[in-house]
Parts: C-alpha cells; sequence; structure tokens
C-alpha cells in the first residue's frame, strides 16, 4: 500500500511540473507555405497575461517583409463549481508579414519573460512559392483567402457595413421548462481582415449560465450567406439554466473587433524606409441581437422532488457487507446523467435506528458540453451501526423531471443489507471481567488468623464518615447531570431542521465575510454573486425551504408566520432587490457595493433580533 502511494505522488509530481513547463512556453502559429504576393500571420500565444519583454525576432528578408503588428490580445475565462471559481488567461501576439518572392523563411524563436521565467517558441520554416507577378495589379490578399475574397482588404476609410461583418446567434431551444439547458452559440461571419475580436457575456437575470471552452486559437471556414461566401467561427458558446418561467430575454453582446484596412495612398517603398506598413487598424463595434426564450413551469411537483431536470440515474453501494459494532462504513450514491446535476438536492438516505449517519462528501465527475452537464455527482455519506444484527438500508429514491417524456420519473437503488457483529472492544470487557471474577474465587475465603488481637476506634476515620458518603455520592449525581446534558445534546443535534436554523447566521457571517474581500477587491461581478447567494442561502436554512422553491411571495408570507414584524421583511425584501439593482446601477461602483453589503448585513441582523425576541418571549 505504501508503495502504490508513493508511486501515486510520483505520478502527481511529474503531472504537475508537465503542466507548468507546457503552461511557460510560447505556441507559434503560422502557414507552412504560402504564395508570393500574399500576406499570411504569424501568431505567439502565451497561456498567462503576467508577459514581460516579448521579442519575436522577426526581421524583414529580401523573401518575406513584416508590415504590421505585433496586435496584441488578451483572452479570460472564468468557471465556477459548487461555489468555486477558477479561471485561465492568455496573450496573443499576432504579426502580418508579406510574401515578397519565392525562397524559403525561418521563424527565429521568440523570447519572453513569463512570470519571471525566461521561455522561448521553437523556430518554423516557411517556403513561399510562385511569382509576384500574377498579383501585380491587385491588393495583396491574406493567405488561405480564395481569389474572390480580395475584396476583404479594403481601403481605409471604405465604410465597413452590417454585410461586411456581422455576429449571429442562435439557441438550441427557444422553448424550454425551468432548469432545462439552452445552448447559445455566437458565430462571427465576416468579409474583411478582422485581427481582434473582443466580447463577454454580461450577468443573466433568471439564468445560470456557464461558458463551454474553446480553442483559443480560431480556425475559420466558408459559409455561403445570401449567396454570399462569408469567412465564419464559432465565438463563443454557453450553456444556460432558466431558474424563472415566462418570457426571458438574454440581451446582445457588443463585440469590440479591429479591421485591418488597406492605405493605398502610402508608397510601399517609402513606407518601408519611412516605418509605414501601408496598413491602418480599424475599430469596429459588432452588435450580437438579443433571444427571447419561452421558460415553462415545470407541473405539480411531488413533494420528493429533487429539483432534476433532464434525464437522470441513481446508484448505491456500501463498501462493505459486514462490520463490527462502532465501525465506519462508507455508503456512495452515484446520480449520473445529463441535466442541471449541479443545481438539485443531494439525495437522501433512509437508515435503520441503530445506525448514525454524518454529511457527505460531494465529489463532481461531470463536465459541460453542448448538450448540458455530463457525467455523475457521487456523495459518499459515513455511517456507523451501532449494535449488532442483520439490517436493510432501503432503496435510495430520486424524483426528476424528464424532458424527453415531459413527465416526472422515480428512479430508485436496489435495497442493501448489512451484517452487524459485535464489537470488539465489548468482547474484550467481557473477558476482563470474566477473568476479574476468577481471581475473586481464587482469593475469596482466606485463612483464620490466629495469635492476638487489638480493638481500635473508628472515630476520625474516613470510612463511614459524611466526606466518604459525599465521595461515592458525587461521581454518581455527575454521571447522572452528565446524561441528561448528553442527551439533550443529542436530541437538538437530531432535530435537523432546528439545527439549519440556528446554524443560518453563521453560515451567512461566513459568506458576508467572502463577500467583503470581493468588494475590497473590487470584483464587482463576484460580490453581487456572494451577497445574493447569501441573502437566498440565509432565508432558506432559517425557514427549512429549497431555494429553488423560494420567491419573494413565500418568502414574505413565511416570515411573518414566523412573527417577524412587517417593517422587518420589507427590509430583507427591499435588500434583495436593491442587491439586483446596484449590480447595474450608474455612479461610484464601490459606493454601490458598500450600500448593497451594509443593506444585506442589516437585513440579516434585524431578523435574527427579532426572531431571538419573539423566542424569548415564549
Amino acid at each position: 500500500m505504501k508503495q502504490i502511494l508513493k508511486i501515486f505522488f510520483l505520478l502527481s509530481l511529474i503531472a504537475t511540473a508537465t503542466a507548468r513547463l507546457s503552461a511557460q512556453n510560447i505556441t507559434v502559429s503560422a502557414p507552412s507555405r504560402v504564395e508570393a504576393g500574399e500576406n499570411f500571420k504569424v501568431v505567439y500565444t502565451i497561456n498567462t497575461q503576467d508577459v514581460d519583454e516579448f521579442r519575436s525576432g522577426l526581421t524583414a528578408t529580401d523573401v518575406v517583409d513584416v508590415i504590421a503588428g505585433p496586435h496584441t490580445s488578451t483572452q479570460s475565462s472564468f468557471t465556477m463549481t459548487n461555489g468555486h471559481t477558477s479561471s485561465s488567461s492568455s496573450i496573443t501576439y499576432t504579426y502580418v508579414l508579406y510574401a515578397v518572392k519565392a525562397g524559403n523563411y525561418n521563424v527565429p524563436a521568440a523570447h519572453a519573460k513569463a512570470a519571471g521565467k525566461a521561455i522561448e517558441s521553437k523556430p518554423l520554416r516557411i517556403e513561399v512559392v510562385g511569382s509576384q507577378s500574377t498579383n501585380r495589379n491587385k491588393p495583396p490578399r491574406m493567405h488561405g483567402e480564395d481569389a474572390d475574397d480580395d475584396a476583404r482588404t479594403k481601403a481605409a476609410g471604405e465604410r465597413i457595413t452590417g454585410n461586411d461583418l456581422f455576429v449571429k446567434v442562435s439557441a438550441s431551444r427557444q422553448r424550454v421548462h425551468e432548469q432545462e439547458p439552452v445552448l447559445l452559440t455566437y458565430k462571427v461571419y465576416t468579409q474583411v481582415s478582422l485581427t481582434q475580436l473582443n466580447g463577454k457575456m454580461p450577468d443573466l437575470t433568471g439564468f445560470h449560465t456557464q461558458e463551454i471552452p474553446l480553442p483559443q486559437q480560431k480556425n475559420f471556414h466558408v459559409e455561403n450567406v445570401n449567396g454570399k461566401n462569408y469567412r465564419c467561427v464559432t465565438w463563443s458558446q454557453y450553456v444556460v439554466y432558466p431558474q424563472m418561467t415566462g418570457k426571458l430575454e438574454i440581451p446582445s453582446i457588443t463585440f469590440k473587433g479591429v479591421v485591418v484596412q488597406q492605405n493605398r495612398n502610402v508608397d510601399p517603398f517609402e513606407a518601408f524606409f519611412n516605418g509605414g506598413s501601408g496598413y491602418i487598424e480599424v475599430q469596429k463595434e459588432i452588435k450580437a441581437p438579443s433571444v427571447t426564450i419561452q421558460v415553462d413551469p415545470l407541473p405539480d411537483r411531488p413533494a420528493n422532488f429533487s429539483g432534476g431536470v433532464g434525464k437522470m440515474n441513481i446508484s448505491a453501494q456500501t463498501d462493505r457487507k459486514e462490520v463490527k459494532a462502532g465501525e465506519a462504513v462508507t455508503m456512495r450514491v452515484v446520480v449520473g446523467g445529463s441535466g442541471n446535476l449541479k443545481l438539485m438536492k443531494q439525495p437522501e438516505i433512509t437508515l435503520p435506528n441503530d445506525f448514525d449517519k454524518y454529511d457527505p462528501k460531494v465529489t463532481d465527475k461531470t463536465k459541460l458540453t453542448v448538450n448540458g452537464l455530463e457525467g455523475n455527482m457521487i456523495y459518499d455519506f459515513i455511517v456507523v451501526p451501532r449494535n449488532q444484527g442483520d439490517y436493510t438500508i432501503p432503496p435510495v429514491e430520486l424524483v426528476y423531471y424528464d424532458t424527453s417524456t415531459n413527465k416526472y420519473n422515480t428512479v430508485k437503488t436496489q435495497p442493501i443489507s448489512i451484517k452487524v457483529k459485535g464489537s470488539t472492544k465489548g468482547n474484550a470487557n467481557v473477558n476482563d471481567n470474566a477473568n476479574a471474577n476468577d481471581t475473586d474465587k481464587a482469593t475469596d475465603i482466606k485463612d483464620i488468623k490466629r495469635g492476638k488481637t487489638s480493638l481500635k476506634s473508628t472515630e476520625g476515620k474516613l470510612f463511614g464518615s459524611g466526606r466518604y458518603l459525599a465521595g461515592l455520592l458525587l461521581p454518581l449525581l455527575v454521571f447522572a447531570i452528565l446524561v441528561f446534558l448528553f442527551r439533550k445534546r443529542a436530541i437538538e443535534r437530531a432535530d435537523l431542521v432546528k439545527m439549519r436554523g440556528r446554524k443560518a447566521n453563521r453560515v451567512a457571517a461566513k459568506r458576508l465575510k467572502k463577500a467583503r474581500r470581493y468588494m475590497e477587491d473590487k470584483r464587482q461581478g463576484e460580490f453581487y454573486d456572494e451577497v445574493l447567494r447569501t441573502l437566498w442561502g440565509y432565508v432558506s436554512d432559517k425557514l427549512n425551504m429549497p431555494v429553488e422553491r423560494l420567491s419573494r411571495e413565500n418568502i414574505e408570507e413565511n416570515l411573518l408566520a414566523a412573527q417577524v414584524d412587517a417593517e422587518t421583511v420589507a427590509s430583507f425584501i427591499t435588500a434583495l432587490d436593491e442587491c439586483e439593482f446596484e449590480r447595474y446601477a450608474p455612479g461610484d461602483a464601490s459606493g454601490n457595493m458598500s450600500k448593497t453589503f451594509a443593506s444585506a448585513e442589516a437585513a440579516i441582523m434585524d431578523i435574527e433580533k427579532t426572531m431571538r425576541k419573539n423566542k424569548k418571549h415564549k
């Protein structure tokens, strides 16, 4: 076992070192063969934005001329899993070169410092074929473009219309149920020389959004739209899960692009000696249209509905079938399939009365695809049998909404049988008692003492005195008190609803502390997400209601039923509305976050004070 752990540790170190090494390399992309008279690109990509002293080493020769660059672009992506946020970023340097005549051009190794470490790229070799004379009367075209697409490199000052460059957005479904995933695809169509494009999905109201990772190096292909050929590429894809019903709008996204145009008024010979390139960069905004999704509510939900929507299955097993009393058993429940696996409630297991259960360890084995989340969510429960006997753990049920049949479906596991033997500790005690009894029997009757005897007075002795009696009774009294206290504590812990309500304030305080760090770091998006999670999670724990069943109406109704005054309830609802409003409110972002934080903190404190006062009054 130790040998296996050592091998696993070494493999982990090797994988980590390999990942770091690959992250510190410069990736270079360029065509291996171009025609004379063509423009082509050499693209360097580094998987971090902490880059200093980048040097490409590209120089003009009699075969190739460097006409533009570097065009620098950055890309960042953020992913949230089970409340944890991870990010990745990269920086790209793009150069535009012109093939002068036939020959070979050696692209030298580029050098840079990434995170303080020196890195370099691999050298490349580019072959230039043909003759420039065939393209002498035409402006240069970009490598990979057809001859009919020469108009893409427009003259400087020429207007770029919506027919030259546009973004189309498509939704995999226009009508869905709550929690049913929708795939959004943003595709770029261009007939101009587009070198950069930046655009990001805004925070959506009423949707849980996840971005599908796409290759950072975009590969264009040709599509025909209304009789015209366009270079096309899938720029970004998102999977969104609607959390509300009705007509929900996904707003338009404004992309900011950079288009290269040819400055035909510049003499190429003069531009070469004066540092000019004959090309200019033009900023262009491209607006992707909005999309409307009709979200239908789910039918009447069963009482044990898990919140799952999609196509799912469930299985359960234990790591042992025979154990001794007091030994821990791991019961693994696996929920798999496709759907909103991360947003549903964890499965509930029912155990015999003689079993103790602990909160599960959750392992995420899902991946985001164009069909939504696919894979498994693994829940490992630790259960401990207290007494010996033969026990059966009932099947674990999962009730979800099947989108293929549009009805609720129930799947369940097989019952699990466990045989519990007597504990080793208990047997040891029995043996010890038996040995002690045997010893007492051997020394029980002693010989009669012979000879003179003397009598002594018992006055002033401990035996039989009040102190002696107090010493006997005090341990019994302490034992009785401890039994009472521990029994009371066990009863309180067994009431999970009550414990959850008691811990609601502490959980909310931890989340607000995390939100304060986001506010101090001026991470506006993460701040508002964390404050909303704090408010919804607090009232969910306090009222013992699942988050997916909460609304402003039933929050108000249940708080009033808990004898919280109307003013305090209105303050909490206002804090929810203010958090969603201040995210997009104009003005000072830091001031808006401070105002939102203060409102959320005050709303939670007011509810806590009111409910404590009501409890004390009762």
